[in-house]
């Protein structure tokens, strides 16, 4: 799958604000081929599968940069993956949102 480089870069601003709202290591989000990070206070996760974590599309984490409120209704449709008892990361996309449309 080829990156779309302005795609890249909206990923890119949107993980720096969730890395910079909710600094941690307990829930890993991935967003392939864009890259993953590591998220959220809680149990520090070093190798293999993270017991929390989050995978959707670029699109996906776009769209709740701007529509937070669609969490709920886009898991429930399977628009994304997320597992363990950490990775419900529907208030931090509030946060990430509110600063992402102000363009902090």
């Amino acid at each position: 799958m080829k990156k779309d480089p302005k795609v890249a870069l909206e990923v890119t601003k949107i993980f720096k604000l969730i890395k910079e709202i909710s600094p941690g290591k307990a829930v890993e989000l991935r967003v392939p081929p864009y890259g993953a990070i590591q998220c959220g206070e809680g149990a520090i996760h070093r190798r293999g599968t993270p017991p929390n974590q989050v995978e959707m599309s670029a699109d996906i984490l776009i769209h709740l940069a701007i529509n937070p409120g669609s969490w709920s209704g886009l898991i429930g449709q399977g628009q994304f993956r997320a597992t363990g008892l950490a990775s419900d990361l529907s208030r931090l996309f509030i946060q990430v949102s509110a600063k992402y449309q102000a363009g902090i």
